[in-house]
């Protein structure tokens, strides 16, 4: 018999079922309904189904079979109207048979009587006998377990080439839980790297981006009270395909296992956020290595030492080594637990998909992920909500992690404060350099005012001297009537002048000036022949200098042509 795909979904007075057969006829179909048990069957299929509540058969329920898509739709009224169903979602435990959880033996004598006597008849004695030895400490080690609920052991002795790509302990078979947990600790030791997790702290755009982002369960619409939470077709076929099974754990070994699924879940979530919800081929990597449980075959003993696990494996491994990523992945962690285990169920079956399609990374599942699928289905609602609050109360502190990351940024903090200081006295020395260029050309500013008020005066004397000499407004002089006008001059290309002191004649004046711009052509200006000839009442004529693109730039004019009377031209 095959068993169909199937789903269901329910109204406050009837439950619904929808079950998909393909290839079938109406008049195969046959449906049985018991308080609890649902049975269908529409040859080659067959469900069997224990419910979380009653059902009856009371003449409502009706049945619709749409042929083209192979869909047969039940509504089934329930025994108590209005009655929520707990745990629809649960696929696999929906199938377990009936009794299936009682303490009935699980292998019976079915030989008729008298076989016994005949077996013994057939009994061979002579059986060969081997002299004791004492057990090595090879095959104590063999007896190490792990896997969920540390049920399991010998799976690596088998699987020795795929044993470096699967997990980082050595020698599973015959490490303790303590040398378990010491090589995980001197491995995270030797992993940590300051440069990468102080260049993360430093230079954190791309993180921020990171913890901005809104993963799959926190973009969850309540329903009823309660998040939904819907699964895809294929975790729905994969629910369909595990097996259901009931789990005999020791008080011990259950509070091993919800550790492990606390450990699980955060790796999970910092893998989600890192990849912002889309896994690429580093996933299976990312999610093993974060988690203890999977990469050490790690048994914790109490909830901070999950945390401080996973805080210091976040900051020695993956590409993000950001602590704010690991109260992140705690954060989501915990929400995932509020939520409940139908949200629990999907991350888990996330994960398993994930190693499913990774080689060798499958065999995780089959030592965790497959088991806790199927186990997360039957607990109660109530311990997943109180490992929830617990995990909220849970304090993570980088001085909790032994790496002395408090330490470690003091330290870069002195540095980076060091290198800003340097860099205000690399300022302030560009500052004084300016300072002392301005200062300079405030030097030559005033050295050039100070030149034209000894060429003001000397103008001056001309003048005077002109008319003493009979020169008057005809030949050109200035009079008291008709004073000189002076020349416009740029401020920002003042004329030099020769040195102040004595008056000289104007001849000796032009020499000086002529001299002192010979000696600064070199470095101060370019000389461009043919310049226009700068306006003014006077006539100058020669060759003019364009302005230096430098500081200060100079205007050389030619020497001043003497009148017929002697006079010198303005």
């Amino acid at each position: 018999m095959i068993t169909p795909a199937f789903d269901l979904s329910q109204e406050p007075e009837f439950l619904i079922l929808s079950i998909r057969v393909p290839y079938t006829r109406t008049s195969e179909f046959d449906l049985y309904i018991d308080g609890t048990d649902l049975k269908f069957f529409a040859k080659p299929y067959f469900l069997r189904l224990s419910l979380p509540g009653r059902i009856v058969e009371d003449g409502r329920e009706k049945a619709k079979f749409d042929i083209d898509a192979g869909l047969v739709t039940l509504r089934v009224p329930k025994e108590t109207a209005g009655e929520h169903f707990e745990g629809l979602q649960m696929l696999t435990s929906l199938l377990a048979p009936k009794g299936a959880r009682s303490a009935k033996p699980l292998i019976e004598d079915l030989s008729p009587e008298g076989a016994e006597d005949d077996d013994e008849e057939d009994f061979d004695w002579q059986m060969e006998q081997e002299v004791y030895k004492e057990t090595s400490e090879e095959e104590l080690g063999a007896l190490q377990k792990y896997g969920f609920g540390n049920q399991r052991c010998g799976v690596f002795a088998r699987l020795q080439e795929e044993l470096s790509d699967v997990i980082d302990l050595k020698n599973p078979e015959g490490a303790t839980a303590d040398e378990r947990r010491r090589g995980r600790l001197d491995a995270e030791a030797s992993a940590f790297s300051p440069d990468h997790y102080l260049a993360d702290l430093f230079e954190d755009a791309e993180i921020k981006e990171l913890l901005k982002f809104r993963p799959w369960w926190e973009k969850l619409t309540e329903q009823e009270g309660q998040a939904a939470v819907s699964f895809t077709d294929d975790e729905k076929e994969q629910l369909r395909k595990f097996t259901n099974r009931s789990y005999l754990l020791d008080k011990a070994s259950l509070h091993q296992a919800w550790l492990g699924l606390v450990d699980i879940l955060l790796a999970y979530c910092y893998e989600a956020r890192s990849t912002e919800g889309e896994h690429n081929v580093e996933s299976p990597w990312t999610i093993r290595k974060l988690s203890g449980t999977l990469c050490w075959l790690e048994t914790y003993s109490s909830l901070h030492d999950v945390l401080l696990s996973f805080g210091r494996r976040v900051l020695c491994y993956p590409l993000y080594r950001h602590f704010a990523m690991a109260s992140a992945a705690v954060r989501d962690a915990t929400k995932i637990l509020q939520t409940g285990k139908a949200c629990v169920l999907r991350g888990l079956l996330d994960i398993h998909r994930v190693f499913r399609e990774n080689d060798p990374a499958y065999i995780l599942n089959d030592l965790y992920i497959t088991d806790y699928c199927v186990w997360i289905q039957r607990v109660k609602s109530k311990k997943m909500s109180a490992l929830a609050e617990t995990l909220q109360k849970a304090s993570l502190q980088k001085k909790d992690l032994g790496l002395e990351l408090d330490e470690l940024e003091e330290a870069a903090a002195m540095v980076a404060e060091e290198d800003e200081d340097d860099d205000d006295d690399d300022e302030e020395d560009g500052v004084a350099s300016d300072c002392a260029l301005i200062s300079g050309s405030d030097s030559s500013s005033s050295s050039s005012d100070s030149s034209d008020e000894s060429e003001e005066s000397e103008g001056q004397s001309c003048t005077e001297s002109n008319e003493g000499g009979g020169g008057g407004a005809e030949g050109g002089g200035a009079s008291k009537d008709n004073p000189p006008q002076p020349q416009p001059i740029s401020a920002a290309s003042p004329v030099p002048r020769a040195p102040t002191g004595p008056l000289l004649p104007a001849s000796q004046v032009s020499s000086l000036l002529i001299q002192e711009l010979g000696e600064r052509v070199e470095e101060e200006l370019r000389i461009s022949p043919g310049a226009d000839r700068p306006s003014g009442s006077g006539s100058i004529g020669g060759t003019l200098l364009e302005p230096s693109p430098r500081r200060n730039p100079l205007l050389i004019v030619t020497t001043p042509q003497e009148g017929e009377d002697g006079a010198v031209g303005p």
